[in-house]
């Protein structure tokens, strides 16, 4: 149900309103009858784009207002007070869609934000987000200990013991909105599910927890276009009571740009780059192995591209579509030069250990996709690119006496999975994050600090499903072609240079008698000159006598 502002909005403890904000008519949220175990009212409210002024006063001051999508106030309730009255109104033109909510906490339960000294509130529950491509960034502050009507506020330095606000703990909870919808009101009805701290801890992801001696700052990757919302419960452990910050969410992207917002995120070039790759990734899944060059080239291309790609990234601030097209060349260059450097040397080691690579990096990186790699362990970089790399060498060494299986898995569980990357540039899905967060990780210092956790909904199982169906149908269809075909093609130059050889000095080979290649371009350009040469008229023809 919707309420049209007339003026006046009369609210329930712990009951949601949805409300139509204006620029000119503030609306008056008021709340009666609290009860007297009530000691503290945390009202908050919530829009999709559109920031919200939420303050106690008509008239908004820095420290008795907050403006955000996500924004709340904590009302320290008096002695016989059981009325608590708010001010919102919106900071666009036109009306906004906005939800509403009172919660309250009895005298035993922690004070979110109550012990802030860094924002412009006194007491503080408000979570503040930042984001980038790369990823997200949520501080808050510190919480405070609850007490009674009327009494002082626990000192919030007077010490570290059991009595103090350092015995708080808080738990970092994340929420998924739906894969693909950016609907306002999907967002208003889930994000009532991360607003309570029982509704808070059934629905949502818990993703650490804090002691007061950590710093209040969690980073999470960025999902451009996916919807998240993002909570923290307070803890008391003495008194077993806990209360919640006030949610934030976030879509990593701007629905107001009108190139690159959260409707159309990926770039026409991008969508080229990888639609080209995911056709050649298809071919190379089912006939890699019997097309060697092909799936030479392709396995190079990759190889080639990524690391070119992040070295002009690291030493040139050229822009996206001009790297990208700069990394399809140099990704061209590497895969003709492995191809290149088969027919010149011929060793089936060297691109296999090539190939072995490029499956292991991507093994490695689903590896450290599933939850393994939030483990704090490798919040540390030596620690991950060691594991990283023994897990990616492990691919190519394991297979060192059976090349042909190793080729035919590598271009069927890559190739296969170039059609994914694809599919990602114009339907969502978690699984490009396979590779894309091993990028982050690769080209920003920083991105080690970042829990890397992604939605795993019905769209990435359906895609998921096709990645697995490609791929063994792909290595399937090559094992039972190339069983009882050679393990690979002989070395082409030592067979060029056999086969030149024998023809120079065997003369009874009719290859032997082979004009030069001038003699052959000359006589193929007469007779295609004989071709188009206009027919001589019919007549009296008389043989020519000898």
């Amino acid at each position: 149900s919707f309420f049209f502002n007339p003026g006046l909005l009369e609210l329930s403890l712990g009951k949601f309103r949805n409300v139509l904000l204006n620029q000119t008519n503030p609306v008056e949220a008021v709340i009666r009858n609290i009860a007297s175990n009530v000691t503290v009212v945390i009202f908050q409210v919530h829009a999709q784009q559109s920031d919200v002024v939420i303050s106690f006063d008509k008239n908004p001051s820095v420290n008795s207002s907050g403006t955000g999508v996500d924004k709340g106030l904590v009302s320290i309730l008096q002695p016989q007070q059981s009325v608590c009255t708010w001010y919102l109104r919106s900071l666009d033109a036109s009306q906004v869609l906005s939800t509403a909510i009172s919660i309250p906490y009895m005298e035993k339960d922690p004070i979110p934000g109550g012990c802030n000294l860094e924002f412009d509130l006194e007491v503080d529950p408000n979570i503040y987000l930042d984001y980038t491509l790369v990823d997200i960034h949520i501080k808050f502050a510190p919480a405070n200990l609850g007490y009674t009507r009327g009494a002082n506020p626990p000192s919030c330095d007077s010490g570290t013991g059991q009595n103090s606000r350092w015995r708080l703990r808080y738990d970092v909870y994340q929420y998924f909105l739906p894969e693909n919808d950016l609907s306002e009101m999907v967002l208003m009805s889930h994000i009532r599910k991360m607003s309570e701290v029982q509704s808070i801890k059934a629905n949502g992801i818990k993703m650490l927890t804090l002691t007061t001696d950590d710093k209040t700052n969690v980073y999470f990757s960025s999902l451009p276009g996916q919807g998240v919302i993002y909570n923290v419960i307070v803890w008391d452990p003495l008194w077993n009571t806990s209360a919640a910050y006030i949610p934030v969410h976030t879509y990593a992207c701007s629905f107001a740009d009108l190139v690159d917002n959260c409707s159309s995120l990926s770039k026409l070039s991008t969508k080229v780059f990888f639609t080209a790759l995911a056709i050649l990734g298809l071919f190379t899944c089912f006939f890699g192995h019997r097309f060697w060059k092909t799936d030479l080239f392709f396995m190079g291309f990759i190889f080639s591209g990524f690391f070119f790609f992040v070295f002009i990234t690291r030493v040139t601030g050229l822009g996206y579509d001009v790297r990208l097209i700069l990394t399809a060349v140099a990704g061209i260059i590497g895969g003709l030069f492995l191809v290149a450097s088969w027919w010149r040397l011929g060793s089936v080691l060297l691109c296999m250990f090539i190939i072995g690579l490029v499956l292991g990096f991507l093994f490695s990186s689903t590896v450290f996709f599933t939850p393994l790699g939030d483990y704090r362990v490798f919040r540390d970089n030596v620690v991950f690119w060691v594991t990283f790399s023994s897990v990616a060498l492990m691919i190519p060494v394991l297979f060192v006496g059976c090349p042909r299986i190793l080729n035919i898995l590598a271009s069927g569980i890559v190739g296969s999975y170039a059609v994914i990357l694809a599919i990602a540039c114009y339907v969502y899905t978690s699984l490009a994050y396979i590779t894309l967060d091993l990028l982050r990780r690769v080209l920003n210092d920083y991105f080690s600090r970042a829990y890397t956790n992604v939605p795993f909904q019905t769209n990435d199982f359906i895609i998921l499903s096709v990645w697995i169906m490609l791929a063994l149908s792909g290595v399937t269809v090559q094992l039972r072609r190339e069983r009882s075909e050679v393990p690979f093609p002989p070395h082409p130059y030592l067979t060029w240079k056999r086969e030149r050889e024998r023809r120079s000095t065997n003369v009874l080979d009719p290859s032997h008698h082979i004009p030069p290649l001038r003699e052959r371009i000359h006589n193929k350009l007469l007779h295609i000159k004989e071709f188009f040469q206009k027919e001589q008229p019919a007549g009296e023809r008389t043989p020519l006598l000898l």
